[in-house]
């Protein structure tokens, strides 16, 4: 069974390169286009890895992180901010709000699976 990861993410085109790189890879993509869809789609599919944007419209990643902390099915889920905003104090305040770890967009084609991958092998940080 291939891995389930869930994107939430308020960017179309960035929605589609993920779901393009992780699928060539033999990931399972659900998408959300925003947090509280997000939410809901995760507590339905109980997805391997939630890859979340840090800005969006509706409520920010690390609220909706923070949510997904205190869901019993969900409290040991890799969560992975995925941002553009690389300042030190931005990726203290994902790490905070309980994410594992960040990934830099722009996102990289080449590494990208293997990012995502080193988050469901363990990595934090």
């Amino acid at each position: 069974m291939p891995p389930r990861v869930l994107y939430i993410e308020d960017n179309l085109d960035n929605l589609i390169l993920v779901r393009r790189i992780l699928k060539a890879d033999g990931f399972e993509v659900l998408e959300a286009t925003s947090a509280l869809e997000g939410l809901t789609l995760a507590e339905q599919y109980l997805p391997d890895v939630i890859l979340m944007d840090i800005n969006m419209p509706d409520m920010d990643g690390l609220v909706a992180t923070q949510t997904l902390r205190q869901i019993p099915a969900l409290s040991h889920t890799p969560v992975v901010a995925v941002t553009a905003n690389l300042m030190r104090d931005v990726l203290n305040q994902a790490l905070d709000a309980g994410c594992d770890g960040y990934i830099p967009k722009p996102i990289d084609v080449d590494s990208f699976a293997d990012q995502v991958s080193s988050f469901l092998r363990g990595r934090r940080g």
